[in-house]
């Protein structure tokens, strides 16, 4: 998300589209819906599969959407939102980025944000609750006008989702103005069997203040995953904004994947500049592995061939299987 000085004005009016959301809730049910998964037809809902299986297999997508209000993103979002949406229902696990909530009724109309038409058409059972716009009211982070835009839909039970900003940021307008972070949710695989999953939007740029708050991110994010995640299997991904042509953020994400145990599902992605990412790791109870991956470019695109974000969507089919007692 990067964001010229000059729009500075326009973010604050878009923020204003995006007023204040309810309180989060937890994550709920929708309907529920058979369909492709990297081209195998779904014939039972993921969790009712795994409830009965002590091995199987899931996709994964994740996708930053380039969901600003209209006139800061890179994208068509008020169009584009509910093509996305209905997309996403062939993957069982989906981790969103650049995707907020415009409340009902929006008293900044027709300003908006575009998250609730992703919902409106994706048809995953769970979906964690959007957070609510800071304004500037979040001590955590003042300069913050919106919210992190992470979220996470799953045919798998979710549980509660934490929510933690980076603790430190670039005073540039594509990255202070935002809640940017990550989000744990732990995803309930089959009975006994859960994944950690971390979705993460990490600082852009490419000046050594960026490199510099991207370290500090990776520290803090390990320290995360071992206070609350050691022994737990699993995902994380997201827009890392670390690309494979730069010596510094090789070395970035090398120090997370080898700091975490975590594996990288797209070791050698077609475009070296890719930095939308899904890493791994399995435990003592279920054993992990990505099975094959893809850059779904083709999928998300409009009638006329336009790509519907300036990311490209990487898809994941995970493997598992339940690890025999000693």
């Amino acid at each position: 998300m990067r964001i010229s000085k000059s729009i500075c004005v326009c973010i604050v009016l878009g923020a204003l589209g995006c007023a204040k959301a309810k309180d989060p809730e937890p994550a709920r049910p929708a309907l529920a819906a058979a369909a492709e998964v990297l081209g195998t037809p779904a014939i039972v809902e993921a969790q009712e599969l795994a409830q009965v299986a002590s091995s199987g297999s899931f996709s994964a997508l994740t996708y930053n959407v380039a969901g600003l209000p209209e006139m800061l993103s890179r994208s068509r979002p008020s169009v584009y939102m509910p093509q996305i949406g209905k997309r996403l229902n062939r993957y069982d696990v989906v981790l969103l980025q650049e995707t907020w909530q415009t409340p009902s009724p929006n008293p900044a109309a027709p300003l908006r944000c575009y998250h609730e038409l992703l919902v409106a058409t994706a048809r995953h059972r769970y979906k964690t609750p959007a957070a609510p716009q800071p304004f500037g009211n979040d001590p955590r982070r003042p300069s913050a006008l919106l919210a992190d835009g992470l979220n996470v839909f799953s045919k798998f039970p979710l549980l509660t989702t934490e929510r933690v900003p980076w603790e430190q940021c670039v005073n540039t307008f594509h990255d202070c103005y935002a809640l940017k972070g990550f989000s744990m949710t732990p995803l309930q695989l089959a009975p006994g069997l859960s994944i950690h999953v971390y979705n993460l939007h990490m600082e852009a740029g490419w000046s050594e203040a960026d490199d510099a708050a991207r370290d500090a991110a990776i520290d803090q994010l390990l320290a995360y995953i071992d206070r609350h995640s050691r022994g737990e299997a699993l995902i994380v991904g997201g827009d890392f904004n670390l690309r494979g042509d730069r010596e510094r953020t090789i070395a970035q994400l090398a120090k997370l994947r080898d700091g975490a145990g975590l594996s990288d599902a797209c070791v050698r992605c077609e475009r070296p500049r890719n930095v939308d990412k899904l890493l791994y790791r399995g435990n003592e109870n279920i054993r992990l592995e990505a099975d094959s991956w893809r850059l779904d470019s083709a999928v998300f695109r409009d009638d006329s061939g336009d790509a519907l974000s300036d990311h490209a969507p990487l898809a994941v089919r995970f493997k598992w299987s339940k690890r025999a007692a000693d």
